[in-house]
């Protein structure tokens, strides 16, 4: 059966006119595949000499003009290009052939893994899949724009955050796009490195929903990192980490580059992933804690056990790199590694002082001042470094319980932040 179009509807008198006026069709002429050849070498023959005449010519849609361009491609076709020092006929890839960096063996090799764990994390970031849109908003939009609704100190914790989230994730990943990836020599790695850009994707239009939803002034709130200092400063320290790995002609294999590479996924996983999240995430959840912003909680919550994940495999991996190649782990390059996390400590704690002028949520800029503190020495006890806080505690208790445990909820209220998708859920 055809698919009517409007000449079908028109007069029948001029078609059968025009019918009356076509040729007969010809049969094609049949040829055998030694002239087809012979007829596409004459053919691609008479196109370079026309070129090679200073004469533009279009170029054919003949078919043994195609065939022509098609059969000269093949001639010229490198087997073996990205396989870098593999060479056609090479042996199966072995477990003990992989590596994190620098890494020879052919990356499009999946299996054997090497690495169970980071198969299992991307097999756990499959299995806890969600979407912006799947959260209820109303409550929120409701009482924003409640005259009453949050106290100015609330409306400016909730912009800051979505205005400085709404840019780190887009920067974790532009740098696990451009520059992660490229330098990371172990397929099953990637292959986490891949859902985990996926999921920043997720977090950037969550953003953008809540912000939205919210009808906020989306250019100020997206454009906040270029004009509020303490916002500024953050995306800044981040970004001089991706500088050099995004240069295309960057390439690991000595000590001075391997150590760049280290840097950047300490910089990115351990401070921005980290240490940046912490002070509005505990902002954003204890709101909700307190029946405020519901919908935009939530979905930090998602965002929150996502972020976990990226962080414990980034951390995972960073151990790994520095098991591989001891060399690079010097008391130089530590003690580097140390000041960056000061730093970004340093800098989250200014952020935590510029969003809490006052005590608000059952918190205040000293308390969150200790909590971060409490997560530097994390960080550092991670790496194998030492803690630079000495009795430093957990104020938040109920942040970690949100981490690291599973709550009930109520299905009619809103949906479970642990939801697994159905091929994962065990019976």
């Amino acid at each position: 059966m055809s698919i009517l179009s409007w000449d079908d509807f028109e007069d029948d008198e001029p078609k059968q006119a025009a019918q009356a006026h076509q040729p007969a069709p010809v049969e094609p002429k049949k040829t055998n595949d030694s002239q087809v050849v012979s007829d596409a070498k004459q053919s691609s023959q008479n196109v370079a000499a026309t070129q090679s005449a200073g004469t533009y010519t279009a170029r054919s849609t003949n078919p043994t003009d195609s065939l022509a361009r098609a059969s000269h491609a093949l001639e010229n076709l490198d087997v073996a290009p990205g396989l870098e020092e593999l060479e056609m006929g090479a042996q199966r890839v072995q477990v003990d052939d992989k590596a994190m960096i620098n890494c020879r063996a052919d990356l499009n090799q999946l299996v054997p893994f090497k690495y169970e764990w980071a198969w299992q994390k991307y097999l756990d970031g499959c299995a806890n899949h969600w979407m912006p849109q799947e959260v209820n908003m109303n409550h929120d939009i409701a009482l924003w724009k409640s005259e009453n609704g949050l106290t100015e100190d609330e409306r400016t914790i909730v912009m800051r955050s979505l205005g400085f989230f709404s840019t780190a994730d887009s920067l974790v990943a532009n740098n696990l796009v451009l520059a992660i990836y490229r330098h990371i020599t172990n397929p099953e790695c990637r292959q986490y490195i891949l859902r985990q850009a996926f999921e920043e994707a997720i977090h950037t239009h969550a953003y953008q929903y809540c912000i939205e939803s919210l009808g906020m002034d989306e250019g100020e709130v997206f454009n906040m990192y270029r004009e509020v200092p303490s916002v500024a400063r953050k995306a800044a320290w981040g970004l001089k980490y991706t500088q050099s790995l995004c240069d295309p002609t960057f390439h690991t294999g000595t000590p001075e580059n391997d150590q760049i590479l280290l840097r950047n996924l300490i910089a990115f996983y351990c401070v921005l992933e980290g240490i940046f999240f912490y002070c509005g995430f505990s902002q954003i959840l204890s709101m909700g804690r307190r029946n405020k912003m519901n919908g935009v909680a939530e979905q930090f919550q998602y965002i929150l056990r996502d972020e976990s994940m990226h962080l414990n495999f980034g951390i995972d991996m960073i151990n790994q790199i520095k098991i591989e190649n001891p060399h690079l782990w010097t008391a130089e390059f530590q003690e580097e590694i140390i000041q960056m996390i000061l730093e970004g400590t340093m800098l989250e704690i200014e952020y935590a002082r510029d969003t809490m002028p006052r005590g608000v949520l059952g918190m205040n800029a000293a308390m969150m001042e200790e909590y971060l503190k409490f997560i530097c020495n994390r960080r550092l006890a991670q790496l194998g470094l030492p803690e630079q806080f000495a009795g430093v505690n957990n104020p938040f208790q109920w942040m970690s319980e949100m981490m690291d445990l599973r709550k009930e909820k109520n299905f009619f209220e809103t949906r479970v932040t642990d939801y697994q998708t159905g091929g994962a859920l065990s019976w």
